[in-house]
C-alpha cells in the first residue's frame, strides 16, 4: 500500500502505530489522507493486538484541509456528497475495526479531529491539547463526523459543544467523556503504552468479538445514518451562510453574524 499521508509502523507485539503524517499541514484531512485511512482499516492484520492513531508534528489533527474547502465552494451538490462520503467511509470503516483504537492526541484536534477522537475506543491527550467543534463558525454542521460524536458524548454533553463552536481543553474533554486522560505531554507515550498493556494479554479474537457487541448495543449507526449525515452536510454547504461564512474566513474577516 503506498501512502501520501499517513505512516504506518508494527511492533513487534503486533501494536500498529498509525500516524497522520501531513504535518506542514496541520494533518489537515484530504482525499488522499481519507482514502488511506479506510484502506488501512479494511486490511487490517489478523496479528494486529490493537492500534495507536497519532499525529505527526506539533497537532493531532485540524480537522478539513483549506484546499478542500476551497474546492467545495464551487462544487456541484453531487461533488460535494461524494467528497462527505470519503470521510463518512473512513470513519466508518475505522469504527468497525476488530481491534482495540488507541487515540493519542496533542496540539489540537479541531472538527474531524474530533471526529477521529470519537470513533478511539480510547483516547489518551496531552493536558496543553484544544478541542473543538467549529463548523458552525463557517455557516456548516459537524455532520459526517455527528453520529460517532453522539454516541461517544450522549445527546445532553454533544448539545453542549456541537453548536457554539467554542474551543475547549483537555479538562472539559476529560469531563465530556472525548478522552479517558490526560496527562502532561511528556507522559503521553508513557500513558498510551499503559493503555496498550492489557490488550497483550487478552485473547484478540474475544476482543474483536466484544467490541462488536458494545456497538451493537450503542446508537444505530448503518447506512442510512449515515447517508443522512451526508446529505445534511450537502444542504448546508448549499446555505447563504456557508457562502458567506467560508469567504469571510479565507479572506480573513469576521463573518457577517460575528
Amino acid at each position: 500500500m503506498s501512502l501520501t499521508s499517513l505512516k504506518i509502523d508494527t511492533a513487534p507485539n503486533g501494536v500498529i502505530y498509525l500516524t497522520l503524517n501531513r504535518p506542514e499541514k496541520k494533518n489537515a484531512m484530504n482525499a488522499d489522507m481519507l482514502g488511506e485511512l479506510r484502506g488501512f482499516a479494511q486490511a487490517i492484520p489478523e496479528t494486529a493486538r490493537a492500534v495507536v492513531l497519532k499525529g505527526a508534528g506539533d497537532v493531532f489533527c485540524a480537522g478539513g484541509d483549506l484546499d478542500w474547502m476551497r474546492r467545495q465552494i464551487e462544487a456541484s451538490r453531487a461533488t460535494r456528497m461524494a467528497e462527505a462520503r470519503k470521510l463518512a467511509d473512513a470513519l466508518h470503516a475505522l469504527n468497525e475495526m476488530p481491534v482495540p483504537l488507541i487515540g493519542q492526541i496533542h496540539g489540537c484536534a479541531f472538527g474531524g479531529g474530533v471526529g477521529l477522537a470519537c470513533i478511539c475506543d480510547s483516547v489518551i491527550a496531552s493536558d496543553d491539547t484544544m478541542f473543538g467543534l467549529t463548523e458552525t463558525k463557517l455557516g456548516l454542521i459537524p455532520a459526517t463526523i455527528g453520529p460517532y460524536v453522539v454516541a461517544r458524548l450522549g445527546e445532553g454533553a454533544a448539545r453542549r459543544i456541537f453548536m457554539s463552536s467554542h474551543r475547549f481543553g483537555a479538562e472539559q474533554a476529560l469531563n465530556l467523556g472525548i478522552i479517558a486522560k490526560s496527562v502532561p505531554a511528556a507522559k503521553l507515550d508513557a500513558a498510551v503504552t499503559d493503555e496498550i498493556k492489557p490488550y497483550l494479554s487478552t485473547a484478540p479474537g474475544a476482543v474483536g468479538r466484544a467490541k462488536a457487541l458494545v456497538r451493537s448495543l450503542g446508537p444505530v449507526i448503518d447506512d442510512a445514518v449515515i447517508e443522512d449525515s451526508i446529505k445534511r452536510l450537502a444542504d448546508a454547504w448549499e446555505s447563504d451562510e456557508a457562502k458567506a461564512g467560508l469567504d469571510a474566513f479565507l479572506a480573513k474577516r469576521p463573518p457577517p453574524w460575528a
